[in-house]
């Protein structure tokens, strides 16, 4: 092998961590030209990274047991690409009930979306996992009370509805990643 051929291979084995690593450079720079903004950047960016370290677990527990104890035809059945209303109800209660960062709603729907979960559905979760979680609608309520909160609803659900189905449409279809919906005849869902 020749000399750079190693060094590409190391290369892609560091990068998984290129957005850590120049985050990193970023705070040392920073820390360099501006000492104190530099290590008000180093402590935000701990935070949030203890923030993902005690959040994320748990979420990657609980996708272990749907992967383990939801059949795929279940998925298929209630959220995959015929499921029509019903499908489209559960994923609105689901990421509306949802607790958590955004950021945790992403692995959710990759392991949705292996069990052949519909790009559709699975959008409309991320969506409704963002904009209409039933306790930041009971803040609003009460700080703005119910016409503005039904008001806000009545836009924000078309709304995450016309972008899941432009999503859905304009995704490309690939070697099963994209759920049931995404593969050819014949295929199977990677495991």
């Amino acid at each position: 092998m020749s000399p750079g051929g190693r060094l590409g291979a190391k290369l892609e084995g560091v990068r998984p961590y290129a957005l850590l690593i120049l985050t990193l450079v970023g705070d040392l720079a920073l820390g360099v030209v501006r000492p104190g903004l530099g290590w008000q950047a180093v402590r935000t960016s701990a935070s949030y990274l203890l923030e993902m370290v005690l959040v994320l677990p748990p979420i990657f527990v609980l996708i272990g047991m749907l992967e383990v104890w939801v059949p795929r035809q279940t998925i298929v059945r209630n959220v995959g690409p015929g499921s029509g209303l019903r499908g489209l109800a559960l994923s609105v209660l689901t990421g509306s009930a949802a607790a958590g960062p955004l950021y945790g709603a992403f692995p959710v729907a990759e392991s949705l979306l292996r069990k052949g979960c519909s790009v559709f559905n699975a959008c409309v979760l991320l969506c409704t996992w963002a904009a209409v979680k039933i306790p930041m609608m009971m803040m609003e309520v009460k700080f703005l009370g119910w016409r503005f909160s039904l008001a806000r609803l009545a836009f924000t659900l078309p709304a995450i509805v016309a972008i899941s189905w432009l999503v859905d449409r304009f995704t490309p279809r690939l070697d099963g990643l994209c759920g049931a919906d995404r593969l050819g005849p014949g295929r199977e869902m990677p495991r």
